[in-house]
């Protein structure tokens, strides 16, 4: 490996040091004396567009000269060109974050950007119009460095990779027993409507459902957005029976099962049972209460127990509606299993 020549398309700063530290290595010492001999090979190694100054006798100054040349300030141009240029994109759309950030970075150590606030702009410009804009904005006040505005960001990142999106797979595991809402395809109860059956049980591919949310909304707001669950093998709505309350097997609370079209009696209303008023969107790993209206109007929840029924040889943990008291049974954690 030899030093590279300079022709004005790399930072001074970095080329010097790059110099520097090959010389150090050839020589197997990091304390060398640096003579006129390296100066001037340096010095041979920049191009010969390049019209460097009489009376060059350190590499203090030899670093000043390269940045005064015309070609940096087309190189530091072209840089900050390319950052208003520069553009996001998330990971599920075949983005890296990590190298959008090394990218970013570079750009602005070419440009010589290092004033936070204009850092901020060029960044701002660079994101979707989506839930990264809109936080970045809220965050933005309290970013003062350049560590914190890559930390900020990454935590962003992160939290947009939970968001659960229209369309998403999910799981909901039932709290208190570490259950998960399930459904088996042409399974009915033998009770009550007859219809498919909703219990919980281990996870499995009986447990997975697709979200949706009204109005076609692209993220679920805990302020105003309802979601359906459709079961993914028999592609039925978790919901309740419209004209009338069909009794559970067990406790005779309102049988819960899976409906074969999207109606208001699969629409979940869902708020979060750990934050009062929180005003967030639904991500995995929430942990939720759901509810929804029955036939009277009334607002029923979600719930589960250790209390089993059986159909035929096998038992079911059952699941139910209810209008009492909410409590730790009533508590659903979601799962993102695959974002849309």
């Amino acid at each position: 490996m030899y030093p590279t020549k300079y022709d004005g398309n790399i930072h001074p700063d970095e080329w010097i040091n790059d110099f520097i530290s090959y010389m150090k290595f050839e020589n197997k010492d990091n304390t060398l004396n640096f003579t006129c001999h390296h100066l001037q090979y340096a010095k041979s190694l920049v191009d010969p567009i390049i019209k460097l100054p009489s009376g060059i006798d350190s590499f203090e100054k030899l670093r000043s000269a390269l940045k005064d040349d015309i070609s940096f300030t087309v190189f530091k141009n072209t840089n900050k060109r390319k950052l208003q240029s520069l553009k996001f994109f998330h990971e599920r759309e075949g983005g890296e974050t990590s190298k959008f950030i090394l990218n970013f970075r570079k750009l602005c150590y070419n440009a010589e950007i290092n004033d936070i606030e204009e850092q901020k702009k060029y960044l701002i410009q660079s994101l979707p119009n989506d839930y990264f804009l809109t936080e970045f904005f809220k965050r933005t006040d309290r970013i003062n460095s350049t560590n914190e505005l890559i930390k900020e960001f990454e935590e962003i990142a992160m939290d947009e990779s939970n968001i659960i999106r229209n369309g998403s797979i999910v799981a909901l595991k039932h709290v208190a027993t570490g259950k998960y809402l399930s459904s088996i395809s042409d399974l009915y109860y033998t009770t009550g409507s007859g219809r498919q059956l909703v219990f919980a049980s281990n996870y499995d591919s009986n447990a997975l459902w697709t979200i949706t949310f009204t109005r076609g909304k692209e993220l679920a707001s805990y302020t105003d957005t309802n979601i359906s669950l459709r079961h993914n093998i028999s592609s039925k709505f978790l919901g309740i029976y419209c004209h009338g309350g069909y009794k559970s097997p067990v406790t005779q609370h309102t049988e819960v099962h899976c409906n074969p079209s999207s109606s208001s009696y699969t629409q979940w209303k869902f708020n979060n049972s750990k934050l009062e008023n929180y005003q967030g969107y639904l991500k995995s790993n929430d942990t939720i209460n759901l509810s929804i209206k029955n036939y009277k109007g009334q607002q029923v929840f979600l719930r589960s127990h250790d209390l089993q029924f059986t159909i035929g040889n096998d038992t079911f943990q059952e699941v139910v509606c209810h209008n009492e008291r909410l409590g730790g049974n009533d508590e659903w954690c979601i799962e993102l299993i695959k974002q849309n």
